[in-house]
């Protein structure tokens, strides 16, 4: 494996960059959340720059980047869900023009004939409500169901920018082509780095804002940020996110290159990244101070999209017992 980016990589992250700096600014953040402005042109860039086409494991690395951008930028558009959580799950249905979400529990299935009848509710299906197509995983395999046939609701969360759903199914016949054959764990896999690299974003874009303003917030009449504790509490939060950085892109090389160590790389990475957005989200409030807490601050948007990441597919404790696990069944 090659743990640094290459020149293509290194120009590809550039580009993104460059363009999450433009299109997807704290000011239409702020917008989307203050004005309910629509993120669908966003959405509609992303399509167009052949984002929503890193599909193939080969470009895994690559779509690791654009997720750590998007991360940084608080993303307002179902990116996130259709690319790392849907389109795993429905080989053959990753149409680059629809957004998709993913339902892993609490939907049943049984056969009545040549049908399949769904019937259930999933809690907090990240992008349920903006959806085109889900992804449900049922005992019988992947169902690719039209987004329409549920009954689907937004569910209140903190993070003002995220969208998790409430989706129902009452009864819904699905016919057997729309059933797929996948093996949902190294699915998983990506969802749980996708998530990861999301944190690691947000964590980034925390310390960034935090580091301009103990720069210029004075005391004393020197900056802050001259101060021993406020450089070591600086330090630890870099010190966290490149760890996580580090682990985050390890398990997308892992899913890369089929390594069999891409289940424990997955946990790992997600386990690092709540580790970490504990260590930035609590140095990033107390370095701000009051400033930190007003809602004409943007810091919060990337405190609460780091806080979300951590709650979904896992926290870091539960991810540290699974690695625990899979080290007991090989070394012991």
């Amino acid at each position: 494996m090659l743990f640094e980016f290459d020149s293509d990589q290194r120009l590809w992250q550039k580009t993104v960059r460059e363009v999450t700096a433009k299109e997807c600014s704290p000011t239409l953040v702020r917008n989307i959340v203050d004005s309910g402005a629509d993120p669908s042109p966003l959405w509609k860039t992303y399509i167009d720059l052949g984002w929503t086409e890193l599909t193939d494991p080969d470009t895994t690395v690559e779509l690791a980047i654009v997720l750590e951008e998007l991360g940084r930028a608080t993303d307002p558009t179902p990116y996130l869900a259709t690319m790392t959580q849907f389109a795993p799950l429905a080989p053959g249905f990753d149409d680059a023009g629809l957004a998709g979400a993913a339902i892993y529990k609490g939907v049943g299935v049984r056969r009545e004939g040549d049908e399949w009848i769904l019937d259930g509710t999933a809690h907090h299906v990240l992008d349920g409500d903006r959806a085109d197509r889900l992804a449900v995983v049922t005992e019988a395999g992947v169902f690719v169901v039209p987004a329409e046939q549920a009954v689907v609701a937004r569910s209140p969360v903190f993070d003002p920018v995220l969208h998790l759903a409430e989706v129902a199914f009452r009864g819904v016949r699905i016919s057997e082509d729309r059933r797929v054959d996948v093996d949902v764990e190294p699915a998983r896999h990506l969802a749980l780095t996708g998530l990861a690299l999301t944190v690691v974003g947000a964590c980034q874009r925390i310390l960034d804002m935090v580091l301009g303003h103990v720069r210029e917030r004075q005391q004393f009449g020197v900056p802050i940020g001259s101060f021993q504790a406020v450089k070591h509490k600086a330090v630890d939060m870099h010190v966290a996110i490149e760890r996580a950085r580090a682990l985050a892109y390890y398990a997308a090389l892992t899913i890369a290159e089929n390594d069999p160590r891409r289940r424990v790389a997955a946990s790992m990475a997600k386990a690092a990244a709540g580790e970490c957005q504990s260590v930035v989200f609590r140095n990033g409030i107390q370095l701000f101070g009051a400033m930190g807490f007003t809602w004409e601050n943007d810091l919060q948007f990337a405190l609460k999209r780091a806080k979300a990441g951590e709650h979904l597919l896992g926290g870091a404790a539960e991810h540290r017992a699974l690695i625990a696990e899979e080290y007991r069944a090989t070394h012991l």
